[in-house]
């Protein structure tokens, strides 16, 4: 039986207004707060805290146009709770992809793991008020046996940063993603950093647990060059940079390691180590096909990371993942910086069987409710991604 969907703004960890989607009828003013900057919904106001549509339609959203109609927020919250989250006809709520445009996929990937968390510790970049240019350095428990114990590692190790961090006399603030966010004179201390935390949690770095990291280059690529560490190196030269800490530390995955423009950098740096990285593309793809399809052609990344609300719709992101596995991609599905407590990408990652999920720290409730759910999920299917 359909239920009717409704939106309404609410407010995610950045102060900004975002929409939320909800199958029970939503009471009271939904005006906008007095004071609040406001985002999005601003631009939507015949959206705002009303009736959306009921759930066998709610896929109306989806299209090309629908970003542009609604607002990239509205399209893509609704169709999930349509199509995620709605009860069969005993009342039982399913994580599986079992509505619409989802059942090819269902069909192509009978198998449903919990994916590899990649949990966010340490914060740099856009991400936190200090000095450090790298925006994520994450844990990933590439060697538990099961989801459960992949997000009791990650947070075992979350703490034990925390000390090594205090006993090398750094503050233990976190950022927006809940990773602590110390001044380091470094970069590459981050990687130390982690490496001594893994360790010191008793895990064996590079056997039961890896590195990946997020560097957003895009945050410090300038006309002359990227600024790092206090230099300017060209996009050849960070490459061999990063190289030297594949040397050095158990470094699985890498994050947008150049600029979203500097396309013979990634070709270069992927030619060379793809094999022994994961080179996952962000700022560079936006979950867009037509920027996919270019860096399929040109071999410019082995890995997508994937946002919901990038290209707008479901549909549209479930055929971006489509056409990367097809090239051989491996695909992350991500939280945003400004998240809500709303926990739909775990049963999203699920659903997809992605393989990996990025959703922060073991820390804060907006990033601890997917790793819940997926502890809730974990208790129906207890099958674990191996992905590296």
């Amino acid at each position: 039986m359909p239920a009717h969907v409704l939106e309404a703004h609410v407010i995610d960890l950045e102060a900004h207004r975002t929409c939320h989607a909800h199958q029970q009828p939503l009471m009271g003013d939904a005006g906008q707060p007095r004071g609040s900057a406001g985002q999005d919904l601003r631009r939507y106001p015949h959206l705002r805290g009303g009736l959306v549509g009921p759930v066998h339609v709610a896929a109306g959203l989806e299209g090309p146009r629908a970003a542009d109609e609604h607002g990239a927020v509205v399209p893509v919250a609704v169709p999930p709770v349509a199509e995620l989250r709605a009860p069969d006809d005993e009342g039982v709520v399913h994580h599986r992809v079992s509505a619409g445009g989802w059942d090819r996929l269902q069909c192509a990937h009978e198998a449903r793991d919990l994916p590899v968390p990649m949990m966010n510790v340490l914060n740099g970049g856009v991400h936190a008020d200090n000095n450090v240019d790298i925006q994520e350095f994450m844990v990933i428990p590439v060697g538990a046996p099961s989801f459960s114990e992949a997000l009791r590692m990650g947070v075992e190790i979350f703490h034990h940063l925390r000390a090594v961090l205090r006993d090398a006399g750094h503050q233990t603030a976190v950022g927006d993603e809940g990773g602590f966010a110390p001044n380091l004179p470094r970069n590459e201390e981050g990687l130390r950093f982690v490496v001594e935390a893994i360790a010191g949690a008793g895990y064996s770095p590079g056997e039961q647990v890896s590195i990946a990291m997020d560097v957003a280059a895009q945050e410090f690529c300038h006309a002359d060059g990227y600024h790092i560490d206090g230099r300017v190196l060209s996009g050849s030269e960070l490459g061999w940079l990063y190289s030297s800490w594949l040397d050095e530390y158990p470094i699985v995955s890498i994050e947008d390691p150049f600029g979203e423009d500097d396309w013979d950098s990634w070709v270069e740096f992927t030619a060379r180590e793809g094999e022994r990285v994961q080179i996952v593309g962000d700022d560079i793809y936006v979950t867009n096909p037509e920027r996919l399809n270019r860096g399929i052609e040109s071999g410019a990344s082995n890995a997508i990371l994937i946002k919901l609300n990038q290209i707008g719709t479901v549909s549209e992101t479930l055929e971006v993942m489509e056409m990367a596995r097809a090239a051989g991609f491996t695909t992350v599905i991500s939280h945003r910086s400004g998240e809500t407590a709303d926990a739909i990408i775990a049963d999203f990652a699920v659903g997809t069987n992605a393989g990996q999920i990025k959703t922060g720290a073991p820390a804060r409730s907006d990033r601890t409710s997917k790793y819940n759910q997926l502890l809730r999920i974990s208790e129906q299917c207890s099958d674990y991604a191996q992905v590296f």
